[in-house]
């Protein structure tokens, strides 16, 4: 009985151990799958400082050579890389968003983004979409 219950408990551990193993494996190869395909981008970026009615500045954006017409282009690749896709997908229908107005500002960004074609437009006219340009801020110089 006691061999038996050493051999168990042998056993546990090594399954535990190809557990952690398995796990690190997974792990590490969903790191490095995300940040080579997050790094390429081709964008143009549009500006409304002062909303729609007012004068619009239009950037490029050119990844991973941080290459273009907006300010700091090398960060902006970084930056990019860090936030990912994710970043430009709409408020979910339903969300409760505070009532706080932000200001004027607009944005849209049309291109590709790891591969594929993205369109988005930003604004500040609640909380929501204030907390998404806030992700963004470093797209779009308003020259305040």
């Amino acid at each position: 009985m006691t061999a038996r219950a050493g051999g168990g408990v042998l056993l546990g551990e090594m399954s535990r151990a190809l557990l952690i193993l398995l796990l690190l494996l997974v792990t590490a190869g969903c790191g490095g799958g995300s940040s080579s395909s997050s790094a390429s981008a081709d964008l143009r970026i549009t500006v409304w400082p002062q909303g729609k009615t007012g004068a619009s500045t239009t950037y490029t954006l050119t990844c991973p050579k941080g290459t273009g017409t907006l300010p700091e282009a090398r960060a902006a690749c970084s930056k990019l890389q860090r936030v990912g896709a994710s970043a430009f997908a709409p408020v979910p229908p339903g969300s409760a968003c505070t009532e706080i107005y932000g200001g004027p500002q607009t944005a849209r960004v049309r291109g590709r983004l790891a591969g594929k074609a993205i369109g988005a437009v930003f604004s500040q006219s609640d909380g929501c979409q204030s907390a998404r340009w806030s992700r963004l801020e470093f797209l779009f110089p308003t020259g305040s």
